[in-house]
């Protein structure tokens, strides 16, 4: 691979669905590479059809972790493909990142204030950081991890869009498999890429529904990745928890015998 380049994220091909990609094809600072058909992540799966269900099937898929919260769950179920093992995980006890919230009932709190969404969205990543129920749904993560050890059995991990709760649990893992911070940064600003469609019809809806531009701009801005939302994540574990390795050993328990067996299961030999 040459110096300085960074691969591009695998899109799986979903019909009924966003945000699909395979974490496999990164490579670690000590130039090892992800698995293919081992690690996907996605937005979620209630539109599925039957099509994208056999198609996970014959990709794979063997374990679904689901982070949103009780409520997206309940409002839009996962459409489990046969044989899979469905997990819900929940990092927030509600949805912190009001991906699943409809723009009208946000009008009051996003109108007044362009910044608002953004804003929202710093927070949203300290607590991503913080929270114990935040990190013990990654530590369950981990623990589905590291069950995952059939050689082409995939485990798949999403929220509502694919991008804030998916997006740190992918940066936790790629971190765990010492993958160099700027590709993690990379595939977690891709996100971006994968979510244009849904983001322009919910902009249509705000706009029909008579949302003003601060509500126009806070609700891109939740919709969408940021590096400084990164950062803010990034900055938390530095100042609160000195640094990442502390993090993922001390607050989310990942031993380093753990560690050693994720790199086992998730990159070539």
């Amino acid at each position: 691979m040459q110096q300085g380049y960074i691969l591009e994220p695998k899109l799986l091909n979903i019909h009924h669905g966003f945000n699909f990609r395979d974490l496999g094809g990164y490579q670690t600072k000590a130039g090892q590479t992800i698995r293919s058909h081992k690690v996907i992540r996605s937005a979620k799966l209630d539109l599925l059809s039957d099509r994208d269900q056999a198609y996970l099937v014959n990709y794979g898929l063997k374990t679904d972790v689901d982070f949103r919260s009780p409520e997206e769950q309940l409002k839009e179920p996962d459409r489990v493909p046969t044989g899979v093992d469905y997990h819900f995980v929940p990092v927030f006890p509600t949805d912190e990142t009001k991906n699943s919230t409809k723009p009208e009932n946000l009008q009051e709190k996003f109108s007044s204030d362009p910044q608002a969404g953004f804003e929202n969205m710093v927070t949203t990543y300290r607590d991503l950081v913080n929270l114990d129920s935040s990190k013990k749904a990654y530590r369950t993560f981990f623990d589905l991890l590291l069950a995952n050890e059939a050689d082409h059995d995939a485990l798949l991990f999403h929220c509502s869009a694919g991008k804030d709760r998916t997006g740190m649990g992918a940066v936790y893992l790629l971190s765990a498999l010492d993958v160099d911070p700027a590709t993690i940064r990379q595939d977690y600003l891709a996100a971006n890429r994968y979510i244009q469609e849904p983001l322009e019809e919910m902009l249509k809806h705000v706009r029909q529904s008579g949302g003003n531009d601060n509500l126009a701009q806070s609700m891109t801005d939740l919709w969408t990745v940021n590096g400084a939302y990164l950062d803010s994540a990034l900055q938390t574990i530095t100042s609160e928890y000195g640094n990442m390795a502390n993090y993922l050993k001390d607050e989310l328990k990942l031993s380093d015998s753990q560690q050693q067996d994720l790199r086992r299961l998730y990159l070539e030999a």
